[in-house]
């Protein structure tokens, strides 16, 4: 890991974040590299494993999800995962090198009678050594306590884009209101997992909005998943055009920039991306991703081709030890 000190910032303007959309792609990942070197070893990976653990029937409408009860997705609902197969989960990522355990649920916002099973999951899940990370849709300040006691690691909750461009994919629920989670996650203590999706429809202004959203929170997310739309057959927003690679990339490095001392995931839609574009994204300064098949509903690279991918570029896996190190040392900036 590189001493050269970084600012960190909480004051970008849109001007300044499109101006860096705007440079040649070598002075970007250039820049980005720099950035990177900075808080992080350039060759190393925090590896997270997500398990869909109630899914299907969420009353939203996200034009992106295939678990929404307003598509027909051909998506079967299942009830919430009795404990043992969690467990049973976790203990195989764990097996696999993962060192967070993410556990996702399709719900607007959970009640405090299910809350109480996945609290059974989060303290199961940590028994085992792992991190752990939780996504139910909103939280109540009280509700985020509770998960916060339970010893929950990270909330997972995106803005997904733009707030400009928000009211185009979710009518449901508010781009407030997604920030009013995140701030009672951030009161609690709990870290936050918070990022966006690219593919939807939305302009390149919309991208750099999302990102200083994010980039202008009082603190910024300890993780940034950046994820590619995955296009559902039955969601609306399947057939959407899909954006160039290196407009990815190029959003991956931006986000470096804005936020250096988080984690950056390379998360969804992987299965859409070349092993070349995946390499420019960690170059680009994407430090983490999801392991395993599946995802919540959808393709996962495997984890056999993910260690082969890794091992062709000489990245290696984080130790649950060494994050939890950092995390306790440096932060996510303030």
């Amino acid at each position: 890991m590189n001493s050269a000190p970084v600012t960190v910032r909480h004051d970008w303007t849109l001007d300044e974040i499109q101006a860096l959309f705007d440079q040649p792609f070598n002075d970007l990942l250039f820049e980005a590299q720099r950035v990177h070197r900075a808080g992080f070893d350039a060759n190393q990976v925090q590896v997270s494993t997500l398990l869909s653990i109630k899914t299907g029937a969420c009353s939203e409408d996200c034009a992106y999800c295939s678990q929404s009860a307003k598509y027909d997705t051909g998506l079967e609902r299942e009830r919430l995962l009795p404990l043992d197969e969690v467990v049973a989960a976790a203990e195989a990522a764990r097996a696999k090198g993962a060192t967070r355990f993410c556990m996702g649920a399709a719900w607007r916002n959970p009640t405090d009678k299910n809350l109480d099973k996945v609290i059974d999951m989060v303290r199961a899940v940590r028994g085992l050594g792992m991190q752990t990370c939780v996504t139910l849709g909103m939280l109540t300040e009280a509700q985020s306590l509770r998960l916060r006691d339970a010893g929950l690691d990270y909330y997972n909750h995106n803005l997904d884009t733009s707030p400009e461009f928000y009211g185009n994919v979710i009518t449901t629920r508010t781009f407030q209101d997604r920030l009013d989670t995140l701030a009672h996650v951030r009161a609690a203590g709990i870290s936050v997992c918070s990022g966006g999706i690219l593919g939807m429809g939305e302009t390149g202004t919309d991208r750099a909005r999302m990102l200083q959203e994010l980039a202008n929170l009082p603190r910024h997310p300890e993780s940034v998943p950046i994820n590619l739309l995955v296009q559902v057959e039955g969601t609306p927003l399947y057939g959407s055009d899909r954006i160039d690679p290196l407009t990815f990339v190029r959003t991956i490095a931006v986000a470096r920039i804005l936020m250096p001392n988080s984690y950056v995931r390379l998360s969804a839609g992987r299965t859409d991306m070349s092993d070349e574009t995946q390499a420019l994204c960690f170059l680009a300064g994407a430090n983490s991703i999801f392991y395993g098949e599946r995802l919540l509903t959808t393709d996962n690279p495997d984890a056999d081709h993910d260690r082969e991918l890794l091992g062709r570029l000489g990245i290696r896996m984080q130790a649950a030890e060494l994050e939890a190190d950092r995390q306790a040392c440096c932060g996510s900036g303030t």
